[in-house]
């Protein structure tokens, strides 16, 4: 994936790729991680269904270009993805 891109495709575990909508990325200084979060092209927001957001962690290259998608492997990562998510949502219906 590049940064500043809007869209991503991903693989999922059924080997379909999938185009997902980048919401953000962000970098943790904690965790020496970029992290990136997604959500599937397609689902409408107006059925008032919960949007499924996903999240990977990447690790940029040295040319700047980033890395591939890795899962997330910790409890931590987990609950500071979220915290990040929850402020980043706060922020949006503020506006």
């Amino acid at each position: 994936m590049e940064h500043g891109e809007k869209q991503i495709t991903v693989i999922d575990e059924n080997g379909n790729e999938q185009l997902c909508e980048v919401l953000f990325t962000f970098e943790s200084e904690e965790f020496g991680k970029s992290y990136v979060l997604y959500y599937p092209v397609g689902v409408s927001e107006e059925e008032d269904e919960e949007i499924e957001i996903h999240a990977s962690s990447f690790i940029p290259n040295e040319d700047g270009e980033d890395g591939e998608l890795q899962p997330i492997e910790t409890e931590e990562e987990w609950d500071m993805i979220e915290e990040v998510l929850n402020t980043f949502l706060d922020e949006e219906e503020e506006e």
